[in-house]
């Protein structure tokens, strides 16, 4: 369960969020997670997969 957490952390700098309010930190950590999982995706089925499925 570790690695999605550090290749998160790199990708946000190591840091800290660029955003403040709970509200922002949330849907900010959301696009992350979102993006990380889009990347595994595409990885372990390729696009052209991807692109079949989306217009079925």
């Amino acid at each position: 369960m570790e690695h999605p957490f550090g290749t998160l952390k790199a990708w946000m700098g190591a840091t800290h969020f660029a955003t403040k309010r709970f509200r922002n930190v949330s849907t900010e950590m959301s696009l992350h997670v979102l993006a990380y999982n889009m990347k595994r995706v595409i990885k372990i089925l390729g696009v052209n997969e991807i692109m079949r499925a989306a217009r079925a």
